[in-house]
């Protein structure tokens, strides 16, 4: 007998906690750090280090979710043009 965590037990962890992680990105549209704290303090009680990790290893494994590359989202200048100066100026 093996000595460690039971890989089919890690492996159903990380399924559960992508399926988590797409709920509440594209399902609850929230933020992907905020999405992190809820999954770390209130769901898996693990690091947010350690669900970027898997997250990033998974996507590159499947190829099924986008796997977020900053901690910040920034704006480029195209990007900001796709809004009407009414919107962006009060």
């Amino acid at each position: 007998m093996s000595k460690g965590r039971d890989r089919d037990l890690i492996r159903r962890r990380d399924d559960a906690l992508c399926r988590r992680y797409y709920y509440w990105t594209e399902k609850q549209r929230l933020r992907f750090d905020d999405a992190l704290r809820v999954l770390s303090l209130n769901e898996f009680f693990i690091s947010e280090q350690r669900i970027m990790a898997i997250i990033r290893k998974r996507c590159r494994d499947t190829k099924l979710l986008p796997v977020p590359k900053v901690r910040k989202p920034h704006l480029t200048a195209e990007q900001l043009e796709l809004f009407p100066d009414e919107v962006i100026r009060p």
